[in-house]
């Protein structure tokens, strides 16, 4: 852990009046000058600047007659505007900031009497506003002190976001109060901007990025949304049985759930329970704009998030790429958690100098280092300099009937043979796997024989499956097992890989007011005999359109390709690679309206993998293997799910 920026809590308070001396004596040329390659704290964050505007969205969400403004509190470095230098501003536009709380201990903002906030949540002002950025938490529109509805990662949003970056870059309106008030400029900006956040903050990053606005010159969207079709449906199968109208009821403040009915009615319209894509779903794609963004991306997520499930990060990924966006990656073995919370140190150091090369220009040469930081194992970390790295190939391999039913082989050869699973809503992937060598009604699985050499599979992969239908709607699963024994995080603990300790370290400095002083945490961590590392769910009703599900016909076969989650995950020499088919996951899909039984053709069923090394990777990795099954055995695992939330929480 790097040492200048972790203080215990008397060296916080002490660092500051040192700041304050610092930055009286030492000008930004020669700070600059001595330390070209990085920032340094030579600001007073004790002393600097606390102010709110009201900036104008230019729309009437509400339809109150007004157009809205929403509310941006700053805290900046007092010193640089005395000395003419304009700085830079990192941004977290959030709706959390009074009903929910961010990170890990829910901080909320708060205000002194005059209406200037006193505490900002997390870390990001008390460590960069000393070392020359500004910091500007934005409430979204219909939360908090802003006006307008909540309208959940739509134009409002997305608007009131990007309205706060034009203001800053001098193409919008801002004044110093909600209602009225004195016009204000940001003439102690350049205008750089670099928005932060998690989850749904994270997500409307991704989308003010997607508007191609000018000034904004990075994001860092961790465990955040690409698209919110694919927060709420699987291709058709429903995530969760609730609808963005909930969530705008979750988060609003008391003056907009008094005036924003007709929005809320909007989007339960939209979004029908039928999975179908509707024109709310297109309204809050970001994907589709991948072609605007000029922001770097710095994307953060968790492999075994099922809150914001990693599919968003996967498309988002290569929709990036394709359009030759410069991009970084970190990829954990938790859940839905941030990247401050399980690897603190590294994280504050790396942000840190993202900030100082995006924002300030510096060439620290982290634009040369491995694009991608992946966890392997609790607490153990690898690099790789492109993601999916070179020779990573999609692969296809095909599943075959064994010696028992439901349990075959899986290998490069295709295989005809049949297979029949009735849907149980009552288990789920965790069950399936712990059964995953044992004839059970409710799933088929397909197993490698233990591998001879490491197997890595890097990126998305895509499983598509032929069923026949005993009844007229039906919903499928596949997930991809690692068969053998490991350690890793408990990410269906509450804490969803993490356990939060009592101690504290401080990073930046500190107030009266807003303590830069956090709880420490462990990785929280389970020995298992399998893990399910990356799952797609569908509707078998949607196999034509997503636009449009239909009854099926029992007795005709459907074929669908399933999208399965993003992952980076290396199957050790001895273990085996398993598929398995099933109907509902219990507790990450919501069950059809009957209970079919689904009779599974092989030959038209395989799952394209992202392979490195590719077939010829595969064929060494099995070669001089024992081809046959396992006993029937029981299988450790996390055998109870910690249920994801129904709000992408920050």
């Amino acid at each position: 852990m790097p040492t200048r920026t972790r203080f215990t809590t008397w060296r916080t308070l002490a660092t500051a009046a040192v700041a304050v001396l610092t930055a009286a004596l030492l000008t930004p040329a020669a700070a600059h000058a001595a330390s070209p390659r990085e920032s340094r704290p030579v600001y007073s964050y004790a002393g600097a600047v606390r102010e709110s505007v009201w900036v104008d969205t230019g729309l009437d969400g509400d339809g109150d007659g007004r157009t809205d403004r929403v509310a941006a509190d700053i805290v900046r470095p007092a010193e640089p505007a005395r000395q003419g230098r304009k700085v830079p501003v990192i941004m977290d536009a959030s709706p959390y900031y009074s009903c929910c709380g961010r990170g890990n201990e829910s901080q909320l903002k708060t205000y002194d009497a005059s209406g200037h906030v006193v505490q900002m949540p997390l870390f990001y002002d008390n460590y960069f506003v000393p070392r020359g950025y500004a910091f500007v938490g934005v409430d979204l529109t219909g939360t908090s002190r802003s006006d307008g509805c909540v309208d959940v990662g739509g134009r409002s949003e997305i608007r009131s976001a990007k309205a706060v970056v034009d203001w800053l870059n001098g193409r919008a309106r801002a004044y110093t109060g909600r209602t009225g008030g004195t016009p204000v400029t940001a003439g102690w900006t350049n205008g750089r901007t670099g928005m932060i956040g998690k989850s749904w903050d994270g997500t409307i990053a991704n989308g003010v990025a997607a508007t191609g606005v000018r000034g904004l010159r990075t994001i860092v969207p961790i465990s955040a949304i690409s698209s919110w079709y694919d927060y709420y449906f699987a291709q058709g199968a429903p995530l969760y049985d609730g609808g963005p109208d909930e969530l705008a009821g979750y988060v609003e403040s008391d003056d907009a759930r008094a005036r924003c009915a007709a929005v809320h009615k909007r989007l339960a319209d939209g979004s029908p329970r039928s999975g179908d894509w509707t024109p709310l779903w297109t309204e809050r794609d970001y994907v589709k704009d991948a072609a605007e963004v000029r922001a770097s991306v710095f994307v953060v997520h968790g492999m075994q998030d099922l809150n914001v499930r990693t599919k968003n990060f996967g498309q988002w990924w290569d929709a990036l790429a394709r359009h030759g966006v410069e991009r970084k990656i970190w990829l954990s073995q938790t859940g839905h958690v941030d990247p401050f919370d399980y690897r603190r140190g590294a994280w504050v150091d790396t942000l840190h100098r993202w900030f100082d090369h995006e924002l300030l220009g510096y060439d620290n040469g982290i634009d040369r280092e491995p694009t991608a930081d992946v966890e392997r194992h609790p607490g153990q970390w690898v690099t790789s300099r492109t993601w999916p790295p070179p020779g990573t190939r999609a692969t296809t391999l095909h599943p075959a009937p064994g010696t028992r039913a439901g349990v075959g082989t899986l290998g490069l050869r295709p295989a005809a043979g049949t297979e029949i699973l009735t849907d149980d809503p009552k288990l789920g992937e965790t069950d399936w796997a712990a059964h995953l060598t044992t004839s059970t009604p409710e799933k088929a699985g397909f197993l490698t024989a233990p591998l001879t050499r490491d197997l890595r599979l890097s990126g998305s992969s895509r499983v598509t499956v032929t069923a026949t239908p005993s009844t007229a709607s039906a919903h499928l699963t596949a997930v991809l097992v690692d068969l053998g024994p490991a350690t890793i995080r408990d990410y269906a603990d509450g804490g969803e890989g993490i356990t939060t300790l009592t101690d504290r370290t401080c990073w930046g400095e500190s107030t009266a007011g807003d303590s830069a002083c956090f709880k420490e945490t462990e990785a929280r961590t389970a020995a298992v005999e399998h893990t399910v590392f990356s799952r797609g769910w569908a509707d078998l009703g949607h196999h034509a359109s997503l636009g449009k599900g239909v009854p099926l016909i029992p007795g005709r076969a459907y074929t669908m390709t399933l999208d399965l989650a993003a992952t980076d995950h290396v199957v050790p020499k001895g273990h085996r690679l398993a598929l398995i088919v099933a109907g509902t996951d219990k507790d990450l899909i919501d069950p059809p309206s009957t209970r079919p039984t689904l009779r599974l053709a092989l030959s038209g069923t395989g799952a394209r993998l992202p392979l490195v090394g590719g077939a010829a990777a595969f064929a060494r990795a099995t070669s001089g293997s024992t081809s046959g099954l396992p006993a029937p055995a029981v299988l450790d695992g996390l055998r109870t799910h910690h249920a994801p939330g129904h709000v992408p929480a920050g």
